[in-house]
């Protein structure tokens, strides 16, 4: 790749991954100082995989992209990306804005276990277990389940479950709502009397912080 020819003729050493569940992969593998995301990618696309990227790391991540639209510039920005390079670019270019999102950014962190004492998300395996068993989630449902167990005790709203879950994305409530109907069938005990996501009427739901199972 030309690229990783460039950066590495300027003393970067270079991880190069095939598709985003790759990039995932060695994301937790190694804990990288910067990811460059391709935006066109088969499988999972960049904006998929930025969406991911942000769930579990701050690293910072600049897009590349042949669209050089300001509304495809503004969706990288605002889904978590740091900056947003159009091709084509020379390499002294892309190298400047290397060190420039580098110099501004904290060292980059990647969390791989989210665990109340009840419900316990692993990032890197992408297993959730439920009181102690394993439970079947996609990915949008794991984001929810995140986006509560990272607010407990706070009531969110339609709107910043759409932020939070969806990224942003236009979803309408009956599609939230079904979601988070989901989401309790495989995580209550009891979905019809639902003990970790409660129902705020008028508002919206709250992850109400559970407590661990005796003994």
């Amino acid at each position: 790749m030309l690229v990783r020819i460039r950066l590495e003729r300027r003393g970067y050493a270079v991880v190069l991954a095939k598709s985003g569940r790759e990039g995932l992969d060695e994301l937790f593998r190694r804990t990288p100082d910067i990811v460059l995301l391709d935006v066109v990618m088969s499988g999972m696309d960049g904006w998929k995989t930025l969406e991911q990227i942000r769930s579990v790391s701050d690293v910072p991540v600049i897009m590349l992209t042949g669209q050089g639209s300001e509304l495809e510039q503004v969706r990288g920005l605002r889904g978590g990306a740091d900056d947003y390079v159009v091709k084509p670019y020379s390499a002294p270019e892309l190298v400047e804005r290397i060190r420039a999102v580098l110099r501004r950014a904290p060292p980059p962190t990647v969390r791989h276990v989210l665990d109340d004492g009840v419900v316990r998300v692993d990032f890197e395996t992408r297993e959730v277990w439920v009181r102690g068993e394993a439970v079947e989630l996609t990915e949008l449902e794991t984001r929810m389940l995140v986006a509560f167990m990272e607010h407990p005790g706070l009531t969110l709203s339609h709107g910043q479950l759409v932020q939070l879950a969806w990224s942003g994305a236009f979803t309408a409530p009956t599609e939230v709502r079904t979601y988070v109907r989901y989401l309790r069938s495989k995580i209550e005990e009891d979905p019809a009397r639902p003990q970790l996501i409660e129902t705020v009427r008028g508002f919206g739901y709250r992850y109400r912080v559970p407590s661990a199972p005796a003994g």
